[in-house]
């Protein structure tokens, strides 16, 4: 299946996301906040298929670590999760760059379609594909 990075600061939707996802198959790696997300990003040598974030978040909120994770890698699909509107609203004009926003709250079968959707539009790449890295 696929390897996702989840940025969520709230520890308790977190690990219940990422384990929703892990009984799917997924392979999860998580971070508290956008800035670690990068940190994680930066250091793995495996890449990821996807990047499911909360937007606000201390540091780094999910919309500039979206554009951060998209400047190095373009290919990558992001879905964005926020509880406030306003967010939302603010999420859904970077098209470009964001494949979505989950509403919270949300149920696990909310997110494991979200997901479903996302792989559907970008289906994971082999472990035997290169990571593609932007320049």
């Amino acid at each position: 299946m696929a390897r996702i990075l989840i940025a969520e600061d709230e520890a308790g939707i977190r690990l219940l996301v990422a384990r929703a996802l892990t009984l799917e198959g997924h392979d999860i790696v998580t971070a508290a906040d956008g800035e670690e997300a990068l940190e994680v990003i930066a250091a793995d040598n495996d890449g990821f298929d996807a990047v499911l974030s909360d937007i606000r978040m201390p540091a780094l909120t999910g919309i500039e670590l979206a554009h951060a994770v998209k400047a190095v890698f373009p290919d990558m699909p992001i879905l964005l999760m926020t509880g406030y509107a306003e967010q939302k609203e603010a999420a859904e004009s970077l098209t470009r760059i964001v494949f979505g926003v989950v509403e919270k709250p949300f149920t696990l079968t909310q997110i494991r379609r979200a997901m479903d959707d996302l792989f559907a539009a970008h289906p994971p790449r082999t472990r035997a594909e290169p990571i593609r890295r932007a320049g």
